[in-house]
């Protein structure tokens, strides 16, 4: 039990058909504090019993749910965000012990999100309206078509240990809003927040069976005997393109829809007409923001070359300015690596980087952070410079706070560069030419695309990749085409 007593031990349990499953000691596996290397909880790893209860009991509440008014749908949505808000530090302290993301990130974005996506798809389930045609068939005939949308059924919902609350409140509250039932499974280095959201939800009166938690671990664990029970009618997952690629074939024999947002290996290119100070902070919180740890984070940095000195420069300076340390200490601007294995992958990469022929302008090693946090998983923020698009570490996905600085000559190179890659998530343009901006954000093959700014979203616009970062979109009216089927109904004048 890594140092905790029997007595000590807290343990974070799945839940299904509306009530908390309790652990079996032989099921559990460790809750880790990545900041300290500390157990912090023990977890009740599902079996394929409890899979199997889950999915039963969201299959047997579903049409109740599903016949709900969506105003009342809406109205509980509403609610969980009001609980949510009142539980506010709980929520905080539970991100932060599951991810050692600071104090600053955890209070200002990952809960405020989650209480946002709860409001915002309450607000557009609500608003929502549904297509309708008149057709002329000539002779004076007329038919009217319209398309009534239904709930998709049961939805299971795969989230990543990154932004662990706000990715799944992202999921959860479109697919409630409009009439589904959902079985979670929550990264197991991530457990804690998806179990604290079955709380709210019992709190706030939803209905049991429509939101159910089971933990575990992809291959012969939860993750599997989820995706492959025949019960689940769609999968929402966002995680590596590896593991999508894996959840793809398994739901494949049984033809159920996927949404997909995988990895990326993003790009930003920055052009000499730009503002310098304000395309350098911009792309210091793209390499850094969660320790490099967020899908969108920017691992590319094309640099128009009579400019390239001096942004390298004043990135350095950045990066050295950054603060690692205490997770709740105020000033602490930067969190730890999820785990110590994830550590030993983007190790992998420093090393490689540097037999590619990489220069390190600042970064690259493990940094003394004291006794009370030398067990956990440390990186220095890490940029690069000599590198090229045929080198690995440019090609592949390594999800930490690093970044390689590479130099352009002309608009036409920046755009191939930026898009010679099989990822296709996000991309961000600096230039103060309006026009430019335009034109090259668009040039970008991407699913999303900034000018001068980066981590702007409006959760009304379609968020999703292109290629290796995944298929389809939600947000907005996307995610009610995805966790809705609709019925076409053709009625003869």
């Amino acid at each position: 039990m890594n140092g905790m007593t029997q007595q000590e031990t807290r343990w974070i349990r799945n839940f299904v058909d509306g009530r908390f499953v309790d652990p079996v000691d032989a099921e559990g596996f460790d809750d880790i504090d990545p900041a300290t290397g500390r157990v912090v909880a023990r977890v009740h790893e599902a079996d394929r019993a409890i899979v199997d209860r889950a999915v039963t009991s969201a299959r047997r509440a579903l049409a109740d749910w599903a016949e709900t008014p969506v105003r009342e749908r809406t109205a509980l949505l509403r609610r969980a965000a009001d609980r949510i808000e009142e539980r506010f530090d709980e929520f905080v302290a539970a991100e932060i012990a599951d991810t050692g993301k600071p104090l600053v990130q955890a209070r200002d974005l990952d809960v405020p999100r989650a209480m946002a996506n709860f409001r915002t798809f309450a607000d557009i389930v609500a608003a929502a309206g549904q297509e309708s045609f008149v057709t002329e068939m000539g002779g004076g005939r007329r038919a009217l078509n319209y398309a009534v949308r239904k709930p998709l059924g049961v939805v299971a919902v795969i989230v990543p240990w990154n932004l662990p609350l706000l990715l799944l409140t992202w999921k959860v509250a479109p697919a409630l809003a409009c009439g589904n039932a959902v079985v979670v499974k929550p990264s197991e280095e991530t457990p804690a927040t998806a179990t604290l959201l079955a709380e709210v939800l019992a709190e706030v009166g939803l209905p049991d069976g429509i939101y159910n938690v089971v933990h575990g671990f992809g291959a012969n664990s939860a993750g599997e005997f989820l995706t492959t029970h025949d019960g689940i009618d769609g999968v929402t997952f966002t995680g590596s393109s590896a593991t999508g690629s894996h959840v793809m074939k398994t739901v494949a024999p049984r033809v159920r829809p996927v949404s997909f947002e995988l990895g990326g290996k993003n790009a930003a290119v920055v052009f000499d007409d730009v503002d310098p100070t304000e395309a350098m902070d911009g792309l210091a919180r793209a390499i850094f923001t969660n320790t490099g740890q967020v899908c969108l984070c920017t691992e590319r940095v094309y640099v128009q070359r009579s400019i390239f000195d001096d942004i390298a420069a004043g990135l350095v300076e950045r990066a050295q300015a950054l603060r690692l340390g205490d997770p709740l200490d105020e000033t602490t601007t930067t969190g730890p690596l999820i785990s110590r294995g994830h550590r030993e992958k983007v190790r992998s990469y420093l090393a490689l980087a540097e037999q590619e022929g990489a220069k390190v302008l600042t970064g690259g090693a493990t940094p003394d952070l004291g006794a009370d946090l030398e067990g956990g998983a440390w990186i220095e923020p890490t940029l690069w410079t000599g590198l090229t698009n045929s080198n690995r570490v440019v090609r592949e996905e390594i999800f930490g706070p690093v970044a390689a600085l590479i130099p352009f000559e002309t608009e036409a190179e920046a755009i191939a560069l930026a898009n010679d890659t099989e990822y296709g998530l996000a991309a961000s343009v600096w230039t103060n030419d309006i026009r430019r901006g335009h034109r090259v954000a668009q040039s970008m093959n991407v699913g999303m695309s900034w000018v001068n700014t980066w981590f702007l979203r409006d959760l009304r616009s379609p968020f999703g990749g292109m290629g290796l970062s995944g298929i389809g979109r939600e947000g907005g009216e996307s995610s009610l085409h995805f966790y809705t089927e609709p019925t076409n109904v053709c009625v003869q004048l």
